[in-house]
C-alpha cells in the first residue's frame, strides 16, 4: 500500500464517482478503478458498492475514510514541521523593545506569527536602545525596537517613524501660565537610556530652561504614572499618550521642529533567522495602523 492509493481511495470517497475522481487526479478511469481494486485486494474488504447508477461507501469503506483522512493530515503536518525545522523557523527568536511600544501593537504582529509559525518561540526583551544595540551586536538578539540613532557596520536599520516630543503634566497643570524654571521634572535614567536623557535636557534647553530632573525611571509607563500623580512633568514621544488613556495627563505641543525622535527597527545584517523578514514586515505594518489610529 503506498500514498498514492491512500489518496485515489480519499478522491472517491468524496466524489463517489469514478469518472469525476478520475478527472480530479488528471488520470483516466480505468487505471483508477485498477488502483481502488488493488487496494481492497491487499485489505481483504470491499471498500465500495458500485452499480450501473452509483457508487457508495461500505461500513468498513466508512471507517477507512476516517482513517484515510487523519493519516494524510498527520503526514502534512508532519511535512511542515519538516520543512519550517529545515528552514529554521522552529526554533527561538528574541525579539528586544523599548518600553514605549504599544503592547497592544506588539500582541498583534504575536499573533500573527504564531498562525504564520506555529513552532517558533519567542522571548521578548524590554530593554533600552543601548543595551538592545550591544545584543545585536553579540548575537543575543534577533531584532530590536529601538530609538535612533544608532551607529554600528553590522547592524542594519529600518526606520518605522518619528515622533514628536510633547510635554506631559497632570490635568491640575496650566500650561498657558506655567514657569518652567520652577517645574519638576521626571525622565529616564541617565545611565539606562542615555540618549533618550540627553533629549529631554536638549529640547528643554531649545525651549530656554534647564530641566530640573528630581526623579528618574527605567519605563515609560513608571514615568507617566509618577506624571499623572503630579509628581513632576516629562518630555516624552507624543505616540505614548495614546498607550495610556486610563491616565489623568495633559500635554503641550511642541513647535520646534527638531524636538522628535525616530523609532526603529535594527537587525543583524548577518542574521540567517528566516522569521527576521516576517517580523519586520508585521511590525510595519502594525505599527502604521497605530499611528493613523
Amino acid at each position: 500500500m503506498e500514498i498514492r492509493h491512500l489518496i485515489y481511495f480519499k478522491t472517491v470517497a468524496e466524489e463517489l464517482h469514478f469518472g469525476r475522481a478520475a478527472e480530479r487526479l488528471f488520470m483516466s478511469q480505468p487505471p483508477l478503478s485498477r488502483q481502488i481494486k488493488d487496494l481492497e485486494d491487499e485489505l481483504g474488504v470491499i471498500l465500495f458498492f458500485r452499480t450501473n447508477k452509483r457508487v457508495e461507501l461500505t461500513e468498513a469503506g466508512k471507517y477507512f475514510l476516517e482513517e484515510v483522512v487523519e493519516i494524510l493530515q498527520n503526514l502534512a503536518h508532519s511535512k511542515t514541521i519538516t520543512k519550517q525545522i529545515h528552514n529554521n523557523i522552529s526554533g527561538e527568536f528574541k525579539l528586544g523593545y523599548i518600553s514605549s511600544t504599544p503592547k497592544q501593537m506588539l500582541a498583534t504582529v504575536l499573533k500573527q506569527i504564531q498562525q504564520k509559525f506555529p513552532y517558533l518561540r519567542v522571548s521578548l526583551f524590554e530593554t533600552s536602545t543601548q543595551k538592545q544595540k550591544t545584543a545585536l551586536e553579540n548575537g543575543k538578539l534577533d531584532l530590536g525596537i529601538m530609538r535612533a540613532p544608532i551607529y554600528a557596520s553590522e547592524l542594519l536599520v529600518t526606520p518605522l517613524f518619528e515622533d514628536p516630543m510633547v510635554i506631559a503634566g497632570s490635568t491640575e497643570v496650566d500650561f498657558k501660565n506655567i514657569n518652567f524654571f520652577n517645574e519638576n521634572f521626571i525622565s529616564f535614567n541617565q545611565k539606562y537610556a542615555s540618549e533618550y536623557h540627553r533629549l529631554t535636557i536638549n529640547t528643554c534647553n531649545r525651549m530656554g530652561f534647564e530641566p530640573k530632573i528630581v526623579h528618574q525611571s527605567n519605563s515609560m509607563s513608571s514615568i507617566l504614572e509618577l506624571v499623572s500623580q503630579g509628581l513632576g512633568l516629562a518630555v516624552v514621544p507624543a505616540s505614548t499618550i495614546k498607550q495610556y488613556p486610563h491616565l489623568k495627563l495633559k500635554i503641550l505641543k511642541l513647535d520646534d521642529v527638531d524636538s522628535k525622535t525616530e523609532v526603529i527597527l535594527v537587525s543583524n545584517i548577518k542574521s540567517k533567522n528566516s522569521a527576521l523578514a516576517e517580523f519586520i514586515q508585521c511590525i510595519q505594518k502594525e505599527y502604521l495602523k497605530f499611528n493613523k489610529g
